[in-house]
């Protein structure tokens, strides 16, 4: 069993920059790939960035070139930089890892970028 907890979310302008952390327990070593997806009010939950063993990094068609995701594999924590934010980037965000049968997902942390 895995347990996520996110931080750093929080109301920023929009060209402004935020940092999320993803603080992982239990069998962390059981976990293969990892990620942030979001949801905007209203809308589904999408994916932010995710990165594997094997395959590395992807992200989102919206947040290249501005968001960029990191692992501290040591410490048990991922990251999401994220600069130049849009509004349109208002959303929970929620931090995920598999271990390749069963996904986990931490409570969400709310970003939003005023105008």
């Amino acid at each position: 069993q895995v347990q996520l907890v996110e931080s750093g979310g929080g109301l920023v302008q929009s060209g402004g920059s935020l940092r999320l952390s993803c603080a992982s327990s239990g069998s962390t070593a059981a976990i293969n790939a990892m990620g942030w997806y979001r949801q905007a009010p209203g809308k589904g939950r999408e994916l932010v960035a995710a990165v594997t063993s094997r395959s590395g990094t992807n992200y989102g068609d919206s947040v290249k070139g501005r968001f960029t995701i990191s692992r501290d594999n040591a410490k048990n924590l991922m990251y999401l930089q994220m600069n130049s934010l849009k509004p349109e980037d208002t959303a929970v965000y929620y931090c995920y890892a598999s271990d390749g049968f069963l996904d986990y997902w931490g409570q969400g942390t709310q970003v939003t970028v005023s105008s």
